[in-house]
């Protein structure tokens, strides 16, 4: 499910767009403030106006590409070709003007994830762990690390949701139908205590356990 954060402060939007984008299979974040939006860091989109009661959204779009890589949707009243311009010379994704057709906007969101899904890098790094999903290798310190299909396809679904909680039901359903057989629960601790064996990891640091629930990798140790 891909998470879009909101940055718009009409309440009537607000509320259409977030009923819509739900029906749609998205989970929605809002923030009326850019001071709000900054709480976040955790979305696979934004779509942001640009004038917002505590600043500029061309300035809040600045801030976040210094930080992340993410897809950005300006959605504006401001329809002048200098504004426009403005907002894909930064590297906006798309800009649209209001007023918008619903279906149009979630029709240039999915094209928009689709596209930045493609241009994103097989490998993923964190903490000094390189995974490259193409190639099905793991590396440290650019020395391979031996891990089984299992292991490496739990923490493949690690490291995809870094920053996230990863629900140990979560690993439990999605190792089933990538393997074809059963791992339990306690299997499961088993797997996780190897991998972190195997990537220098026996304390935790890089797979946290949230104690009771499931994981979480994160970058920030």
């Amino acid at each position: 499910m891909n998470t879009i954060l909101l940055v718009e402060d009409s309440e009537s939007i607000i509320m259409g767009l977030k009923y819509s984008l739900e029906q749609e299979g998205f989970k929605v974040i809002t923030a009326k403030t850019i001071k709000e939006a900054k709480e976040y860091n955790e979305y696979d989109l934004i779509l942001l106006d640009i004038t917002l009661p505590d600043g500029n959204g061309f300035d809040f779009f600045k801030e976040v590409k210094k930080k992340e890589d993410v897809p950005v949707i300006f959605l504006t009243a401001l329809d002048e070709e200098i504004n426009i311009v403005k907002g894909l010379d930064l590297g906006a994704e798309d800009y649209i003007v209001k007023p918008f057709r619903v279906k149009e906007l979630i029709s240039r969101i999915k094209v928009a994830l689709r596209r930045y899904n493609k241009m994103s890098s097989s490998t993923i790094n964190i903490n000094g762990i390189e995974l490259d999903s193409e190639n099905m290798e793991v590396k440290k310190d650019e020395k391979v690390i031996e891990l089984t299909s299992l292991e490496f396809k739990i923490l493949l679904l690690l490291f995809t949701n870094k920053n996230k909680l990863v629900t140990r039901d979560m690993i439990l359903n999605k190792i089933w139908d990538l393997a074809g057989n059963f791992v339990n629960d306690n299997t499961l601790t088993v797997y996780i205590k190897r991998i972190r064996e195997k990537i220098g990891d026996s304390e935790g640091k890089i797979i946290k356990t949230i104690r009771g629930v499931g994981y979480k990798v994160d970058e920030k140790n």
